[in-house]
């Protein structure tokens, strides 16, 4: 399997740092689990006003989210433009008593996750996504360790 073309842009004001090569390996592994492709991720990082914008114009939503996914899967594999709130990452980090990087991984595999087909709406869902991105968490920090 080809690894993932893994993109981040954006502002860099207050990402955490990540091992990008072990952020990919756990992807590729999910993909290879999941016996899907992924071609390209582009992660885009934004503060709060500049997502909220996007939240309205796309999905007319006029809230504060903490991620919006698109999902452009075409032929060769999936692609997706994942847009991610610094803002969010940080203020839910202290809301859930977690460190700000175990929060950002939790948003970044989030959004990857979505692409892979899993979902938020239901309770269900929403339980089958958290196992999913603790699982993706503790894979990605035994790696980096």
């Amino acid at each position: 399997m080809a690894n993932p073309k893994i993109h981040f842009s954006g502002r860099r004001k207050n990402k955490p740092t990540i091992d990008r090569q072990v952020f990919t390996s756990v992807i590729k592994l999910l993909c290879k689990e999941k016996k899907a492709q992924v071609e390209t991720l582009q992660y885009v990082f934004m503060n709060d006003e500049e997502l909220l914008k996007i939240n309205i114009r796309y999905l007319n939503h006029n809230t504060y989210t903490d991620i919006i996914t698109f999902d452009l899967t075409e032929e060769n594999g999936i692609v997706g433009e994942i847009y991610v709130s610094l803002d969010r990452i940080i203020e839910n980090a202290s809301v859930f008593t977690v460190s700000v990087k175990e929060e950002f991984l939790r948003v970044l595999f989030h959004g990857a996750l979505h692409l892979l087909g899993y979902k938020d709406k239901t309770t269900k869902d929403r339980q089958a996504m958290r196992e999913a991105e603790a699982y993706c968490i503790n894979l990605y920090l035994e790696k980096e360790a």
